[in-house]
């Protein structure tokens, strides 16, 4: 869609979040007349709204219901429910509902740097990041964009020949209201029950990861170890040509990526697949060397060698690579235990995998459960416990499981929730490891309801455990 056919064209935008700031200015900077609609009204909301007055955006607070007069498009910021009524009243008029990455999508020029496109449960923002280091190690321009860093309108709006690709992280949310995304190729890395709340069934959910493969050019990337990603792949619509890649933590067969002696092969890009793989890194490369960041890591390499990366550059760009704070981090050693900061943690699907990557663990677990069950992630990890501190709301929901599933296992169950918890929590988790256990502080829950945010989570966990180490010296 041309730049200049937005000019005139009147623009409601939903939310005053970080994307609904982007998508405003940059629609009015093309001559839109924007609206911003959000129903708070704090001194934060009414600042931000002052700002964009000052740039000719007229701002609405306390009021997201009601659709403004001659509204032609709604731009909503991911988190809106499909439900809203501001939805269903721009339904009623027929104005079609998009997202911030659908506008970006639409004001990309026809010289534009491709989309490698990556989404899934667990793994999305570690694997994106991945990308963009061995892009960059094969000497391309690039930028992880999406659902993490600069916003996507703002980085499209640099113009055609600022980037050679771009590593694109995508939410459900983002995926569900971008109809016209068509990536060079994408990724689904894994399916598990999440966001059920706003999408409304699993169906549904996955469903709307699964518009990544949509029209996809040369490969659909897909976890061999999850049947529901492949599902995905065979019911997309992708242009004729387009591959189906697998990657697996296995010996990979024809048109897959994994894992043999040690070492990450390719047998999807390379010449007589039947036969041939071509060695790509050391498991050694992967940081940290745990199992669903290998698998991270096949599904970053298999993007990039549908670009046409060389292998050299995957093993430069996965060693280059550091992994963002509060996944699966390292904090530190006390009295021969390790203290692993995986805050990031926050559902099932993820602690399952931070839980298969160490042998014997005291684990830190509890919060928001947000609907979530927990037996089968207390059965699949009982054998590898030797005790279990309990925080948070929903902490009750684990105790039960563990109860049922892992009756031998010793639990603390925490009732504090001030800001002194969580050292409580590593004082009882220090109590109960032996020298070459791993103190995991994999919550399986949101924090929401004693912390900020996960990051503010893990930064508790990481002072408790360097208080820990001062007062064992």
């Amino acid at each position: 869609m041309p730049q200049d056919s937005w000019n005139g064209k009147h623009i409601t935008v939903a939310g005053l979040g970080v994307s609904g700031l982007s998508a405003a200015r940059a629609l009015a900077g093309l001559g839109a007349s924007v609206t911003v609609v959000d129903g708070g009204d704090s001194e934060t909301h009414r600042e931000k709204a002052a700002l964009l007055a000052d740039e000719g955006i007229a701002v609405r607070l306390g009021d997201a219901e009601t659709l403004p007069e001659g509204t032609e498009l709604v731009v909503t910021s991911p988190g809106w429910k499909p439900s809203s009524p501001l939805f269903a009243a721009a339904a009623a008029k027929g104005v079609d509902v998009v997202g911030d990455v659908e506008i970006a999508w639409r004001l990309r020029g026809p010289d534009a740097a491709p989309w490698l496109a990556i989404t899934g449960t667990n793994g999305k923002t570690t694997t994106t990041q991945m990308l963009a280091s061995i892009l960059e190690a094969a000497g391309l321009r690039t930028a992880a964009v999406g659902n993490i860093g600069t916003p996507i309108v703002d980085v499209v709006l640099e113009g055609d020949d600022a980037y050679d690709v771009f590593a694109v992280e995508l939410s459900s949310y983002q995926l569900h209201w971008a109809p016209s995304l068509r990536a060079h190729s994408g990724a689904v890395l894994n399916l598990a029950p999440d966001h059920l709340d706003w999408h409304g069934s699993m169906e549904a959910y996955a469903a709307d990861k699964g518009r990544i493969y949509e029209g996809n050019q040369v490969a659909c990337v897909y976890n061999v170890a999850d049947k529901a990603t492949e599902d995905l792949v065979r019911e997309a619509d992708v242009e004729e040509g387009c591959r189906a890649i697998g990657f697996t933590l296995g010996t990979p067969g024809p048109s897959e990526l994994g894992v043999v002696d040690g070492i990450l092969v390719d047998r999807a890009f390379v010449e007589n697949r039947q036969k041939n793989a071509q060695e790509l890194a050391e498991v050694s490369d992967v940081n940290p060397p745990a199992p669903h960041n290998i698998a991270n890591a096949l599904a970053a390499a298999a993007l990039a060698r549908a670009f046409g990366v060389e292998p050299q550059a995957v093993r430069e760009g996965l060693r280059n690579f550091t992994p963002d704070a509060h996944r699966i981090a390292h904090v530190a050693d006390v009295d021969g235990v390790a203290y692993v900061d995986d805050s990031k943690a926050t559902n099932t699907h993820a602690t399952q995998a931070s839980l298969a990557a160490y042998e014997s663990i005291v684990w830190i677990a509890g919060g928001l459960a947000k609907g979530a069950t927990f037996d089968e992630l207390v059965t699949g990890a009982a054998k590898r416990l030797r005790g279990v501190v309990l925080i948070g709301q929903d902490r009750a929901l684990i105790r039960e499981a563990l109860e049922r599933h892992a009756p031998e296992v010793p639990v603390v169950d925490l009732e504090r929730t001030d800001t002194g918890a969580m050292s409580a929590a590593v004082q009882e988790a220090a109590r109960l490891a032996r020298p070459g256990d791993t103190v995991l502080m994999a919550p399986a829950c949101a924090s929401m309801d004693m912390f900020t945010n996960y990051n503010k989570r893990g930064e508790a966990f990481a002072a408790a455990v360097r208080e820990l180490g001062a007062t064992s010296v």
